[in-house]
């Protein structure tokens, strides 16, 4: 029991060095890149939602020709 104790020692000392290893973006820094990400998502959702919808055109288009 005494090995398992230390080795979760061991493990959250090394944990917590990485940890403090981290460099954390500055406010500028993550401010534009939230804006890059909510951009990115909202251009790649409306594309998307234009292919659904000529995709969706094009299948009903075919089925009312039958």
């Amino acid at each position: 029991m005494s090995g398992k104790t230390t080795q979760k020692k061991s493990w959250f000392k090394g944990l917590n060095k990485e940890f403090k290893k981290i460099v954390w973006p500055g406010k500028v820094e993550l401010a534009k890149q939230t804006v890059a990400v909510v951009s990115v998502s909202v251009v790649l959702g409306v594309i998307i939602a234009l292919i659904d919808f000529m995709i969706q055109h094009g299948v009903d288009i075919l089925v009312n020709l039958g």
